[in-house]
């Protein structure tokens, strides 16, 4: 898991806890990745999140 700083908080995702969230890395080797997740519960910007995957999906 790496840890990431929540950018920008884009808008909700159908259920009322789910948002979807623009982060960048903050360490590790993807350090300065930028990228779009799913988070739930009460989240703004500035805030640390934890990922588990920084590989986009394809």
């Amino acid at each position: 898991m790496v840890e990431a700083k929540v950018i920008e908080v884009i808008g909700d995702q159908g259920h009322r806890t789910v948002r979807k969230v623009r982060c960048r890395v903050i360490e590790g080797e993807e350090e300065g990745k930028v990228l779009v997740r799913d988070a739930r519960g009460p989240i703004r910007e500035d805030d640390v999140v934890h990922i588990k995957e920084t590989q986009m999906e394809g």
